[in-house]
C-alpha cells in the first residue's frame, strides 16, 4: 500500500479510502490511485483487514429461498453493490420453518461479517439483540418481531388494493384471494389491501373466497380448482405471490378456464409470455436489493447516523392480458 501511495503521490490512508470505495475521494485522486494499483498489481490483504477490524470484509444475506426469482434478484443486486465496495457476500436460504432460522442466521453471524440483510421467517428475532452492537442489520420484505432495526418493505397493502380494484374495474365482483401462509407478514398485508379494495367498491368480503395454500408445491393450484368447482365460483383470482401464481396458472390451463381473470402480486420469468400474458404487481426486487445494500453500508460506515427505520418502496401494476371483461 505504501508503494501504491508513493506512485500515486498520496498518503497510504488515501489509498485505503479508494480501496474501500470511500465517497469522499476526488475523481482525480481515485484515478491516480487506481492506475497505481493496476501498474503495481496491488491486491488488498483481506486477511490483514480482518485482523485489523475484527470482522470479515463481507456481509451476509439470509432469505427464505435463494431459488425464488424474487429473492434471487434481490440477492444478485446486493452482491453487485457489495462487489463495488470490494466486499464479499455470504448467502443462505432459511426455508419456511421458523424454528430453523436462528441457527442459520447465527451461522452467518459467526463468520464475523460486517452486516446482515435478512428476511425473517420466524415469529421472534429478539435473539439478534446481542449482535446489534457489532453487526449492522437490515431486514427486507418483512419487518422483524421483538427487535428494532432497519426494515425495507414493498407497499403490499397499496399494491393489493390496486390489483383488486383493477379486477373490480373490469367488472368482476366475485374475486378470490389465494395466499400461502397467513402467518407471513406480506400475506397478511396483501389480504388487508384486498379487503380494502372490496370495501371501497361497496362489496362485502366473502370469506369462502379466501384460501391459504401453505408453502411450496401445487396447493395453490388445488385451491383454485376447488374454488372454481363451487356452486358460486369466482370470476377472478388475486394471487398474493409468484409462487402461488406459478401453481395457479397450470391449474387454470388444465381446466381450460381462460375466462377466469388472474392478477399476481409479483412478477416472475415468462409471466409476460403466457397466453394470456399475466397482469402483475411489479415489486422491483432490484430496487429493493439496492436500497437494502446501500442502507446496510450506510449503517456500517456511520453507525450513529440518524436514519428512518422503516422504508416502504412503491409498487406498480403492470397491465397485460389476464384480466379481461366479464
Amino acid at each position: 500500500m505504501r508503494q501504491v501511495a508513493e506512485r500515486a503521490g498520496v498518503s497510504a490512508k488515501t489509498v485505503s479510502r479508494v480501496v474501500n470505495n470511500d465517497r469522499y475521494v476526488s475523481e482525480d485522486v481515485r484515478r491516480r490511485v487506481e492506475q497505481a494499483i493496476e501498474d503495481l498489481r496491488y491486491t488488498p490483504n483481506l486477511l490483514a483487514r480482518t485482523f485489523r477490524f475484527g470482522r470479515d470484509p463481507a456481509i451476509g444475506v439470509a432469505v427464505p429461498d435463494i431459488s425464488d426469482p424474487f429473492f434471487a434478484a434481490v440477492t444478485h443486486t446486493v452482491e453487485q453493490v457489495a462487489r463495488g465496495r470490494g466486499v464479499a457476500t455470504f448467502v443462505t436460504s432459511l426455508g419456511t420453518d421458523g424454528s430453523l432460522e436462528r441457527a442459520a442466521v447465527e451461522a452467518l453471524l459467526g463468520r464475523q461479517i460486517a452486516g446482515l440483510i435478512s428476511t425473517p421467517v420466524s415469529a421472534d428475532q429478539s435473539y439478534l439483540e446481542p449482535w446489534k452492537s457489532r453487526t449492522s442489520l437490515v431486514f427486507i420484505d418483512r419487518p422483524p418481531r421483538k427487535l428494532t432495526a432497519d426494515t425495507v418493505v414493498e407497499d403490499d397493502v397499496g399494491g393489493a388494493r390496486t390489483a383488486t380494484a383493477h379486477l373490480i374495474g373490469h367488472g368482476h365482483r366475485r374475486i378470490a384471494y389465494i395466499g400461502d401462509e397467513v402467518q407471513i407478514a406480506t400475506t397478511r398485508r396483501r389480504l388487508e389491501g384486498y379487503r380494502a379494495a372490496l370495501a371501497d367498491a361497496g362489496l362485502d368480503t366473502d370469506e369462502s373466497l379466501i384460501r391459504f395454500a401453505g408453502a411450496g408445491g401445487n396447493a395453490a393450484g388445488d385451491e383454485a380448482a376447488g374454488l372454481l368447482d363451487a356452486d358460486d365460483p369466482p370470476t377472478a383470482i388475486f394471487s398474493s405471490n409468484p409462487n402461488c401464481s406459478i401453481a395457479i396458472v397450470p391449474a387454470l390451463q388444465r381446466l381450460d378456464r381462460t375466462d377466469v381473470a388472474l392478477v399476481s402480486f409479483g412478477d416472475f420469468p415468462l409471466a409476460s409470455s403466457l397466453r394470456p400474458a399475466l397482469t402483475v404487481v411489479d415489486q422491483d426486487p432490484e430496487a429493493l436489493g439496492r436500497f437494502a445494500a446501500t442502507r446496510l453500508f450506510d449503517r456500517i460506515d456511520q453507525p450513529d447516523r440518524r436514519l428512518r427505520r422503516l422504508t416502504v418502496l412503491p409498487v406498480r401494476l403492470v397491465e397485460r392480458e389476464s384480466c379481461g371483461n366479464t
